[in-house]
């Protein structure tokens, strides 16, 4: 078979410029500290220049994991042509686990396409077996950085806020904080605040974080939403958080003064529902703090239940009670309180408005 014309300069052509297959390449490794504390961000760059375009080579370099000593992320990457040649660049964050001196010492693959390939791809061979590339193993610099000791898992640099409402609500309103820390660190470190107040509910939404990763660690927020429920007056402990600042290079602390909160009489749970909840009834975190979003609004008096004596049995009273309900959130409170396991999915259901027909959600309660 003839060869077509048009593939055999083309051929010649390629073949011709040695150049692009002679492309030249040199990596080098960069940390920006020599010394570091535990947990504290250490920024890792590596770079690949080569000697023209090199459109025929592709790199495998990517170390970003978990390891017995540090952990690495990944920071950016990125690939350019300065002036004719090509440059590609790869940006990593360290965080050391362990005080003593790290290695880091990584591989990256160069892949190069060969010169069979590119014949075999312009001329059109079928039947020829050869590999696509080369493929050739590069040892990086080792970088060396000493970790010095901090006593607290807790690094960076960090101002703390606590959003509070009045402290004074009635009886069985829950009352509303919010602790919020904002700077520069490893947020992963920080651990839920836990509140244990004699004769207090305390109900504590999923800490959420909102944090970005740059050269000196995690920039964002770490935030904490609270509800406290009593009858009587009670105290919010003391916070105190331990973290090491490197701007100081010395352990600090934030700390949230303990605040008393005042309980004027209210609604009682008995004008709620006669039965009480069992003694041995274990709430369910992943869903309470937002119906309790919802029980503050009944319990301070924007939802008026009436007192009524029956002499019924407490099921018949409930399903009274139930037939009653003037609106969904009032029908809603009734549910938690009578058997938040049971009636679960339907509160839900209600909370994201998937449910709208109050006569509906009756009829489906009745009959459950």
């Amino acid at each position: 078979m003839r060869k077509s014309l048009g593939r055999v300069f083309l051929t010649l052509f390629i073949f011709l410029h040695v150049g692009l297959f002679a492309s030249a390449y040199k990596w080098s490794a960069y940390a920006n500290k020599k010394t570091a504390y535990l947990h504290e961000a250490i920024h890792l760059k590596y770079v690949c220049s080569f000697s023209d375009a090199s459109e025929l080579y592709t790199i495998e370099f990517n170390p970003a994991r978990e390891y017995e000593k540090f952990t690495l992320k990944n920071l950016r990457s990125s690939e350019q042509i300065v002036d004719g040649k090509r440059v590609n660049s790869y940006e990593f964050v360290a965080f050391a686990k362990e005080a003593l001196e790290i290695e880091f010492a990584f591989e990256a693959i160069m892949k190069k396409t060969t010169k069979e390939s590119i014949e075999d791809t312009v001329i059109g061979r079928d039947n020829v077996q050869k590999e696509d590339f080369t493929k050739e193993a590069i040892k990086q610099k080792v970088l060396r950085v000493n970790i010095k000791e901090t006593n607290t898992p807790l690094v960076g640099d960090f101002a703390v806020e606590a959003k509070k409402n009045e402290p004074k609500v009635k009886a069985y309103e829950p009352y509303h904080m919010e602790v919020s820390i904002k700077g520069v660190g490893n947020f992963e470190a920080l651990k839920p605040i836990e509140f244990n107040i004699e004769g207090v509910r305390v109900f504590a939404e999923e800490a959420a974080q909102n944090y970005k990763l740059s050269e000196d660690g995690l920039h964002g927020e770490w935030r904490q939403k609270f509800a406290f429920v009593a009858e009587k007056d009670f105290r919010v402990p003391k916070i105190e958080i331990e973290y090491f600042s490197l701007r100081e290079q010395k352990l600090q602390k934030f700390v949230i003064n303990a605040l008393d909160v005042g309980v004027e009489a209210g609604f009682k749970k008995e004008e709620l529902l006669d039965e009480e909840p069992k003694s041995g009834f274990e709430f369910d975190y992943s869903y309470l703090y937002y119906m309790l979003v919802f029980i503050a609004g009944f319990l301070a008096a924007k939802i008026k239940i009436k007192k009524r004596v029956f002499k019924k049995n407490s099921n018949e009273e409930f399903i009274q009670k139930v037939q009653e309900a003037e609106s969904l959130d009032e029908l809603m409170i009734l549910l938690v309180l009578k058997d938040a396991k049971k009636y679960e999915k339907i509160v839900m259901d209600i909370e994201a408005k998937k449910i709208t027909s109050l006569s509906g959600v009756k009829k489906k309660v009745l009959y459950m």
